[in-house]
């Protein structure tokens, strides 16, 4: 079989919307370090490479979600332990938001269980956008689905990103969720991208899936136009009396491709750590980044599961000579041509670098 960065213009770093299953299995069953090389290549190409994007993820509202997700504790279909808490007040969520300003974050994350917002929230939700927004943080919520006028509000209000995942394939949706379709989650990201809001917008790794839904999950994410400007790759939070309880682990090999793919298919997304980290040792997390990974969440929790403490990321990103975006000095990709490229990486030479040395802004 012809590899496929021998004949598509993949290895060029260019933005498609066309991608086909066979290409991305493709991708897929590359040798491990060929699609390494490939994905570290092209996110060189669009970001420095020791600069990751840093969030932090706040729960304004939790448990008793009406919705079925099979992964999720706070739906109220499962009985997990989880206290629930009605929206909380908006001196609340501005402390912690300038905590988290105060520890490095860019960008500050609010999420609600809810089916969808409701009007008797919505005026609460629109102020707390406006208040973080005003602290000089990007804003970004995840409120389960929206109509357009609900997203255009939210727009109006600041909003920089609306995040609302596709979990998985819509082969394999089924599988996971009944209380709203493949085609709900769509629509609500067409209304984001409408009002003229920025998506987030990714999926789950774990669920009993197969890699050609992880595959299809990809391509329902790159064909979007334009692509999500970031893609969350969450691995499954195993939660006690959920139905995913007993999950079988994710190989971290195939973790790790599919943020590799993830990067070669889109190309100038960020490509975010998210869910799992908890779990994810040093040599992993940093795999990642090689793979293209630039964005993660700071914080001890994500919404309702844990998530590794900030020192511990900075103590990483110490020890990577990674910087938060935008706090990076200018790097040098190298100085790779066809005569120094190793002998099995020589066919991705020219499409991937180009130049003896190119500059990383």
């Amino acid at each position: 079989m012809t590899p496929i960065v021998l004949n598509l213009s993949i290895a060029a770093g260019q933005i498609r919307y066309d991608w086909t299953l066979d290409q991305v299995m493709e991708l897929y069953q590359l040798p491990f370090n060929d699609l390494m090389f490939l994905a570290a290549s092209i996110h060189r190409q669009n970001f420095n490479p020791n600069e990751v994007q840093v969030s932090t993820l706040l729960s304004i509202k939790t448990g008793s979600c009406p919705e079925d997700c099979k992964y999720c504790p706070q739906s109220a279909h499962y009985s997990t332990g989880l206290e629930k808490e009605k929206l909380i007040e908006i001196d609340q969520v501005i402390a912690q938001a300038k905590a988290a300003l105060d520890s490095g974050a860019s960008r500050f994350c609010m999420g609600a269980a809810w089916r969808s917002p409701t009007e008797r929230d919505m005026p609460q939700v629109v102020e707390m956008v406006r208040q973080v927004k005003s602290m000089g943080l990007e804003t970004c919520m995840t409120l389960g689905m929206l109509d357009q006028k609900q997203a255009q509000t939210l727009s109006d209000a600041g909003l920089d990103y609306y995040n609302h995942n596709l979990d998985t394939s819509p082969e394999f949706y089924g599988q996971i969720i009944s209380t709203r379709t493949f085609g709900d989650r769509l629509a609500t990201l067409q209304h984001v991208r409408d009002s003229g809001m920025k998506v987030c917008s990714g999926g789950i790794l774990g669920m009993g899936e197969q890699q050609a839904d992880r595959a299809s999950m990809l391509i329902e994410l790159a064909r979007m136009e334009p692509q999500p400007e970031s893609v969350p790759v969450n691995m499954l939070v195993r939660v006690p009396g959920t139905p995913m309880e007993s999950a079988e682990d994710v190989d971290p090999f195939d973790f790790i491709r599919t943020v590799a793919v993830a990067r070669i298919m889109m190309p100038a997304s960020h490509v975010r750590l998210s869910a799992g980290r908890e779990s994810m040792n040093d040599q992993m997390q940093s795999m990642a980044f090689f793979a293209g990974a630039n964005s993660i969440f700071y914080g001890e929790k994500l919404l309702t599961t844990a998530n590794p403490e900030a020192n511990r990321d900075k103590e990483l990103f110490r020890r990577l000579g990674i910087q938060p975006e935008g706090k990076a000095t200018e790097v040098r990709v190298g100085s790779w041509t066809p005569e120094n490229c190793p002998k099995n990486n020589n066919r991705f030479y020219d499409a991937t670098m180009g130049k003896k040395e190119k500059s990383v802004n």
